[in-house]
């Protein structure tokens, strides 16, 4: 098994993570102790959520809680698109990174016992 931090999926969710809390950062007061919050740590519990199923045995419950944690922050960013808090370069990367972590996390469930 490898360790969780050598797992592709965990990469690409760090940089995820990262990301995110950049870009949080810019949000207006309004919404940066909200919806600001919210989108960090549903990101932090996927990450743990990656973490947890790489040492799990039953790893099919945790990656689908991590697949779910993959689309609310998707639905996060686009409300931060709709609220003129991301401009739409930065909601396409954001994107793409969750597309990247949504499919390895759907690879990973099948691939699973």
């Amino acid at each position: 098994m490898a360790t969780y931090d050598h797992l592709p999926v965990y990469k690409t969710s760090y940089d995820l993570l990262v990301e995110l809390f950049r870009f949080v950062k810019n949000f207006s007061r309004e919404y940066k102790f909200t919806l600001g919050e919210s989108i960090k740590n549903e990101a932090i519990e996927m990450i743990r959520n990656i973490y947890r199923a790489n040492s799990s045995r039953a790893k099919g419950a945790l990656i689908q809680a991590a697949r779910e944690n993959a689309e609310t922050i998707r639905l996060y960013i686009r409300l931060c698109k709709d609220l003129r808090q991301i401009d739409l370069e930065k909601f396409v990367r954001l994107n793409g990174l969750i597309e990247s972590v949504s499919k390895q996390l759907t690879a990973w469930q099948r691939s699973a016992p």
